[in-house]
C-alpha cells in the first residue's frame, strides 16, 4: 500500500516537471498528426515514399545548423522539397520512382551530413534527430508542432470527401472531374508536414513506424476511413504517453521504446483479428 503510494506521489510529482509537461503535448500532437496522415499512407500504400520524404528531412536539419535556424524549420524546407519532386515522378508514372525515392532519401541524408561537416564550431548533437528524444523537446518546437498540426487539420477538413475519393479510387475520382494531381500533390505535402512532428518523438530514422504502425493497426478493424483515423489517432495517443512512462521510469530511449510499443500493439491486434476470423 505504502509503496503504490510512493509511486502515485512520484508521478504527480513527474507531472510538474515542465520538461514532462512538454514532452506530453509533444506526443499527443505527434500522435493525432500521424493518425489522421498516416491513414492515407497506409490506405494508399505510401510508406516508401513517406520513408523517402522522411529520410530527406535530415538534409534540412543539417541546412537549419548551419543557417543557425532551428533545424525543425530547415526539415520543413527540405520535406515540402523532397514531396515535391517525388508527387512530380508519381504523376509521370516514371518506371524508376522506387529508384528515384531511394536516392531521393540517400541524397536527403548525405546533404545533411554535408552542412553539418561545414557548420562552424563544435559539431551539433544529432542522437535526437535521428533517434528523437521526446523528453528534451523545446517550447519552440511544440509551437512549430502546434502549426503544422493546425494546417494539416484545415486541409484535411477542408478537401476531406476529395481526399478519400483520390486515396480510394483515383480513376473514378478523375471521372468525376476532381483534380487528381492536385490532389494527390496534397497528400505528398501533408506527409512533408506530419514528418515534422515526428522528428521530435521518435527521431528521422523511426517516423516511417509510427506514421505507419497506429493506421495498420487501426485498419485491421475497420474499412472506414474516417473511424480509423479517430481508431489510429487514440492508439497513436496511448502508444506515445505509455512509451513516453516506460522510457523515463525505465532510462531507456524514448523514440526506440515509443516505436517497440506500438510494434507491439499492432503484433496483439493482428493476433487478435487472426483469432476472431478462425
Amino acid at each position: 500500500m505504502s509503496s503504490a503510494i510512493i509511486g502515485v506521489a512520484g508521478m504527480i510529482e513527474i507531472l510538474g516537471l515542465g520538461f514532462f509537461q512538454n514532452a506530453i503535448i509533444a506526443g499527443i500532437l505527434a500522435a493525432i498528426a500521424c493518425g489522421i496522415v498516416g491513414s492515407f499512407v497506409v490506405v494508399r500504400r505510401m510508406a516508401a515514399t513517406s520513408g523517402g520524404i522522411s529520410h530527406a528531412a535530415f538534409g534540412g536539419v543539417g541546412l537549419g545548423f548551419f543557417l543557425g535556424i532551428d533545424p525543425l524549420i530547415g526539415a520543413v524546407i527540405f520535406t515540402i522539397g523532397a514531396a515535391c519532386i517525388l508527387w512530380y515522378l508519381n504523376v509521370r508514372e516514371m518506371q524508376e520512382t522506387d529508384t528515384i525515392t531511394a536516392a531521393v532519401w540517400a541524397v536527403g541524408m548525405a546533404l545533411g551530413i554535408i552542412f553539418i561537416s561545414i557548420t562552424p564550431g563544435y559539431p551539433p548533437d544529432l542522437f535526437s534527430y535521428l533517434f528523437g528524444n521526446i523528453l528534451l523537446v523545446p517550447l519552440t518546437d511544440i509551437f512549430l508542432m502546434a502549426l503544422l498540426l493546425g494546417v494539416i487539420l484545415a486541409v484535411v477538413i477542408t478537401l476531406f470527401p476529395r481526399l478519400v475519393a483520390v486515396t480510394f479510387d483515383p480513376e473514378y475520382a478523375a471521372v468525376m472531374g476532381l483534380p487528381v494531381s492536385a490532389l494527390k500533390l496534397v497528400l505528398f505535402l501533408l506527409i512533408a508536414l506530419t514528418i515534422v512532428p515526428l522528428i521530435s518523438v521518435v527521431g528521422i530514422i523511426l517516423v516511417i513506424a509510427l506514421l505507419t504502425l497506429p493506421a495498420a493497426t487501426a485498419r485491421l478493424y475497420t474499412q472506414s476511413l474516417k473511424t480509423m483515423m479517430i481508431t489510429a489517432v487514440l492508439i497513436g495517443v496511448v502508444t506515445v504517453l505509455i512509451g513516453i512512462a516506460l522510457s523515463y521510469a525505465s532510462n531507456l530511449p524514448s523514440g526506440a521504446t515509443i516505436i517497440i510499443l506500438g510494434a507491439a500493439i499492432y503484433g496483439g491486434a493482428l493476433a487478435g483479428r487472426h483469432l476472431l476470423l478462425h
